[in-house]
């Protein structure tokens, strides 16, 4: 990836264990091992940020369709800004940061069969704690350690 692809919008597919999937957003920053981008649904809605590790894309593509969204967006002020960015340089850091500024994010853990709403409860040399929403809606600690 080189630096052309800031502030535009580009589709990414994703390789999951069990499949694909499409991203679209806009690219907010880059590093070796990390994508960020403002994610786009598909009713032109910037819907929160994902972040992608970049081993996994398989694929990026941008065509009209992209070109034509990203218009839209920028008329109505949605292009990403300088506070939007996140600090890319490893997975405690951004972890850390994301836990800080927002409390609360999504774990995807490469499946689509699992996630996990949460925040960070500790991170402890290579291993990663949070309090999780139970599906009743309850926090809950009773999850293991993720090893980072």
């Amino acid at each position: 990836m080189n630096k052309n692809i800031l502030n535009k919008v580009f589709a990414f597919t994703f390789q999951y264990i069990d499949c694909e999937d499409i991203y679209t957003g806009y690219v907010i920053d880059f590093s070796e091992n990390w994508l960020l981008m403002k994610l786009i649904t598909d009713d032109y809605v910037a819907n929160g940020y994902i972040i992608l590790n970049t081993k996994f894309i398989k694929d990026n593509k941008r065509d009209e369709k992209q070109r034509f969204t990203q218009k839209i967006l920028d008329l109505r002020g949605e292009k990403p800004t300088q506070k939007d960015k996140i600090p890319l340089t490893d997975l405690k850091t951004i972890i850390t940061y994301i836990s800080d500024k927002f409390g609360l994010f999504l774990f995807d853990m490469r499946t689509h069969k699992s996630c996990w709403l949460g925040k960070v409860k500790s991170i402890t040399g290579n291993d990663l704690k949070i309090d999780y929403l139970n599906p009743r809606a309850i926090w809950s600690t009773t999850m293991p350690p993720f090893k980072l």
